[in-house]
């Protein structure tokens, strides 16, 4: 962010800038193919008998990349989990990143998906399989712990830096991971469509640390 403002007493323009000091990453992708009708009939089959949720249900298999149809999506969506590590994390090499648990959210009109983030888990992601572009969005929240939540007060205009909360609009094919402590919700959903996401986990395989500072571990 860049303010300009004028130096009165020798008529200069200035520019002063401002830094965004830790932020934190949210990174944006998109499926560019057609859905297959097989993970298309996969998707409608786990909306059978699912479990529910608080404000919506979610598919009562969570391990969906693991399942045959999800197959092909599974890498590609690999790909873009290391992406993520290489561009953001950049660890040392041997460090691996994988998928854990990945399961399926359906959202009807008027229905909701609680604020939460994931524990157990260092990235996570959300897949949308339906989306209204008008209406559909995911909300995220600033960490409790910051002054933001404790002291309150009008702005004229809302920014990143001064924000309790950010959404960003979605469409359909949209990919997006951030970090799993990251508080983020879906608020009560607008639109005729049912909102389908497919959502998971991912943790790291390999060694952290060093050993002569005692902070070595290994990960299988």
């Amino acid at each position: 962010m860049k303010i300009r403002y004028n130096e009165t007493k020798n008529n200069i323009v200035q520019q002063d800038t401002i830094k965004a000091l830790f932020p934190i990453p949210v990174y944006f992708s998109k499926l560019t193919r057609d859905f297959t009708k097989k993970e298309l009939d996969f998707v409608e089959k786990n909306k059978i008998n699912p479990i529910k949720n608080e404000g919506n249900i979610t598919s009562r298999n969570n391990y969906v990349l693991d399942s045959k149809p999800f197959a092909k999506l599974k890498k590609e969506i690999q790909l873009k989990v290391d992406s993520y590590f290489k561009e953001v994390i950049s660890p040392v090499d041997g460090i691996t990143p994988y998928i854990t648990q990945s399961w399926l959210n359906y959202t009807e009109t008027n229905q909701h998906h609680h604020l939460h983030s994931h524990p157990n888990s260092l990235v996570s992601g959300v897949f949308y399989f339906d989306c209204d572009e008008k209406f559909d969005k995911i909300k995220f929240h600033r960490n409790r712990s910051d002054v933001h939540t404790y002291i309150r007060w009008e702005s004229k205009n809302w920014n990143v830096f001064n924000s309790e909360y950010w959404w960003f609009q979605l469409k359909t094919k949209d990919l997006i991971m951030f970090p799993s402590s990251l508080l983020h919700q879906v608020e009560t959903k607008e639109g005729n469509n049912t909102r389908i996401s497919l959502a998971f986990n991912v943790f790291i395989k390999g060694k952290i640390g060093k050993k002569y500072n005692l902070t070595e571990l290994f990960l299988k």
